[in-house]
């Protein structure tokens, strides 16, 4: 048996002790119960469900969320071969000391229904440095297609996960609802579904830390990329006002993130500031999901111009990929949409504010730990005012935080200049060199 498929028979009780055995046994036997659809598990208290209220994380009882169903090794990978994975991606490889390992876990959740259902996530740890281990949180970027997931392909999506893991830490980066290997379609940019998705894979990977005798310490490091970079914000708030007494938030720093949707995102479509071809992905994935939601319309033919509204809801399959999408959709947002609905995207009423409303809160609280925004000026899917809007929305709640100013880099050089900076920060952070940040707004 290769050193792999003895960890993973490990992780799922092949050759685990009787107690690990119960224990998974009663985790299935969970799932079994939360299958036939009955809401609550015996044992959940008073105190578990209201611990749990935020983001709607008190659905369903407690006794079976994050239960780890399964364990699968997919990457092994020595200092050497991290160091090229990076260098491939123009990243800064000078953070790389260790080794690091992966596994695909699948978990139970909930979905953005509140109904039982599972996900999937990547789990990465160093292999070597300390026996127990912070955990980083990393949470991605817009994917349309389920098979660029973090646990389901070895590209962009690992990055943070290797960094981070190759400095000493454990690495949780869920997939979401939707993507990798979990059932159903995405449901993009629902704040919520992808919170309950980030906290339960926390719990999924404490209870595989533990069994790979690598245990975390309960310090959570919390990091997102985009999309990820606003899940980032929510699951911060969500840690803080003590989700699961087991994690402790100990810094949030997020990438990128479109944090004011209503107020910056939105706008920037209209005045030029987001470039035509993300414009176009981003708002009809964002209208597709969030429709099946907030009713925004009954019928695609509501928003959507001919011919572009009899195909656009199955390009959101989780089978396409964006190369796809541009060939299927037309070159600007404007000529995609119908002139009402064009219009109504400027004035929202009804289920489309509400989607933006229910999105745009991620900032409104105050932080007790440090924060950093890092963000580009020349980004042209995700401009720099969304995260001056996060800023602004922090300080309004007794918090300054930093705008790290990346300069003239778009989108994804953000992130690679970002990402390697993250887990330096982090390390300060840790070593107790950050005890306050001086603001340095960008």
């Amino acid at each position: 048996m290769s050193d792999d498929a003895r960890k993973t028979a490990e992780v799922m009780g092949t050759r685990t002790n009787r107690r690990t055995r119960k224990g998974l046994a009663a985790t299935t036997a969970a799932l079994l119960v939360a299958a036939a659809g009955i809401a609550t598990v015996p044992g959940a208290t008073a105190q578990d469900h209201a611990a749990h209220a935020s983001y709607g994380l008190a659905s369903h009882g407690l006794a079976w969320r994050g239960a780890l169903v399964s364990a699968v090794p997919v990457a092994s990978r020595d200092a050497r071969q991290i160091r090229a994975f990076l260098a491939g991606h123009d990243i800064a490889t000078d953070g790389v000391r260790y080794g690091v390992r992966s596994y695909r876990l699948t978990y139970a959740t909930v979905d953005a229904y509140g109904k039982p259902t599972t996900a999937t996530g990547l789990f990465t740890l160093p292999v070597g440095g300390g026996r127990h281990l912070d955990l980083v949180s990393d949470t991605h970027g817009t994917m349309v297609n389920r098979g660029y997931a973090p646990s389901a392909g070895e590209d962009f999506g690992r990055i943070p996960s290797y960094l981070n893991a190759t400095a000493g830490r454990a690495v949780a980066a869920p997939d979401y609802l939707g993507l990798g290997e979990g059932p159903g379609r995405h449901p993009y940019m629902d704040t919520r579904s992808s919170v309950t998705a980030s906290v339960d894979m926390l719990r999924a990977s404490r209870t595989a830390a533990g069994l790979l005798d690598r245990p975390l310490t309960g310090d959570v490091y919390a990091t997102g990329f985009s999309q990820g970079g606003q899940v980032a914000m929510a699951l911060g708030q969500a840690l803080q006002g003590g989700v699961d007494r087991h994690f402790r938030l100990k810094a949030l720093a997020p990438v990128s993130g479109p944090y004011d949707v209503q107020g910056q995102e939105i706008p920037a479509l209209y005045d030029g500031r987001v470039n035509n071809v993300s414009g176009v992905i981003y708002t009809s994935y964002w209208l597709v999901a969030q429709s099946r939601l907030h009713s925004i319309y009954k019928n695609p033919a509501d928003a959507f111009r001919a011919p572009y509204a009899s195909r656009v809801e199955s390009l959101y399959d989780g089978k396409h990929d964006e190369k796809d999408i541009i060939k299927a959709l037309p070159h600007t947002v404007k000529a995609m949409l119908t002139p009402a609905f064009y219009e109504r995207m400027r004035h929202p009423t009804g289920g489309l504010l509400a989607a933006m409303r229910d999105n745009g809160h991620v900032c409104d609280w105050k932080p007790r730990v440090p924060v950093r925004l890092y963000a580009g000026a020349a980004d042209t899917d995700v401009p720099l005012a969304n995260a001056r809007s996060c800023a602004h929305r922090l300080a309004a709640h007794g918090k300054r935080v930093p705008v790290v100013n990346q300069g003239n880099v778009d989108h994804f050089g953000s992130f690679g200049v970002s990402a390697p900076e993250v887990v330096r920060w982090f390390d300060a952070v840790k070593s107790g060199a950050v005890r306050g940040d001086a603001v340095r707004n960008g």
